[in-house]
C-alpha cells in the first residue's frame, strides 16, 4: 500500500465527521417539555401494551389448562 491510501482514509472519515456534524446542526432538537411529555407518553403505552399482553397471557393460560 502506498502512503497517500493511508491519507485518503483520513480524509474520508474526517468528511464523514464533518458531513454528520453539519446534519446535526440542521435537526430541530426538541425542548425540555417536549421531551417529558413524549418520554411520560412512551412510558404510558409501553405500561399499557404490557398489561394487554399480561391479560392475554392469563386468559389463554386459563383456555389451555381447560384443553388440557
Amino acid at each position: 500500500m502506498s502512503a497517500n491510501t493511508g491519507a485518503k482514509k483520513t480524509g474520508k472519515v474526517s468528511n464523514f465527521f464533518k458531513g454528520v456534524r453539519s446534519e446535526l446542526r440542521k435537526v430541530s432538537w426538541p425542548t425540555r417539555k417536549e421531551l417529558i411529555n413524549y418520554t411520560m407518553v412512551v412510558i404510558a403505552v409501553v405500561t399499557l401494551m404490557t398489561l394487554v399482553v399480561w391479560a392475554l397471557d392469563l386468559v389463554f393460560n386459563g383456555l389451555f389448562s381447560i384443553f388440557v
